[in-house]
Order: structure tokens, then sequence, then C-alpha cells
């Protein structure tokens, strides 16, 4: 049985990092940062912005119900008061059928 390493997660992102990974601009992260309040990011005297797993999450879900749904901020704000667990729950859900969905494609291309 081939030996898998696991993927080392990092404690801290940087803003460009984590613009990066949601292909965004680090202004926009810093906007949504002033404009939700579940998005609190650790800053360092020089003023720097240093994400968590947790803060990560944050913004997938900010970025779901934005970018991918289509909520104006007004109304990802009211969605996430409202019933944030529903949201989360939905969230989840989709990123499980892509990975369910990676991991078929990728076995097609092995079979092929």
């Amino acid at each position: 049985m081939p030996y898998k390493e696991r993927e080392i997660e990092k404690m801290y992102y940087t803003i460009g990092e984590v613009a990066k990974q949601f292909d965004v601009s680090t202004s926009l992260i810093r906007f949504w940062e002033k404009e939700f309040d579940i998005l609190k990011p650790k800053k360092n005297r020089k003023g720097d912005r240093f994400f968590t797993q947790k803060d990560l999450d944050h913004l997938k879900i900010i970025y779901h119900l934005v970018k991918e749904r289509g909520y104006t901020l007004k109304g990802a704000k009211q969605k996430l008061k409202e019933n944030k667990q529903d949201v989360i729950d939905h969230v989840q859900m989709v990123d499980s059928l892509k990975r369910v969905r990676q991991f078929l494609v990728d076995l097609k291309q092995q079979l092929d």
C-alpha cells in the first residue's frame, strides 16, 4: 500500500494567499471584513492580516452567498442573521459534492 503524505495545514494565511485561494482581490477581502462581523482576522502591530481556518470557513460562506448565489451584501447579511446554520450546512454539502465529483473525474481518468 503506497504511503500518502498528509497535507500540512497552516495555522495562519496572509491576505494574499486567501485572495488567491478565492480568486478575488485583496481589497474585496478587506471590504468583506468591514461589512461582515463574522470575519475577524488577527492583525499584527503593522496591521497585516492573518486568517485562521475559521476565518477561511467564514469567507467561504460569504463567497458562496455573494459570488455563487448572487446575494447582495445586505441580503447575505440578512441570510446569515436569519439562519446561519442552514447556510453553513448548504456550503458544506456543496463542498462535499464537489469533492465527490472530483473523485469520480479522477477515477474516470485513471480508467481511460
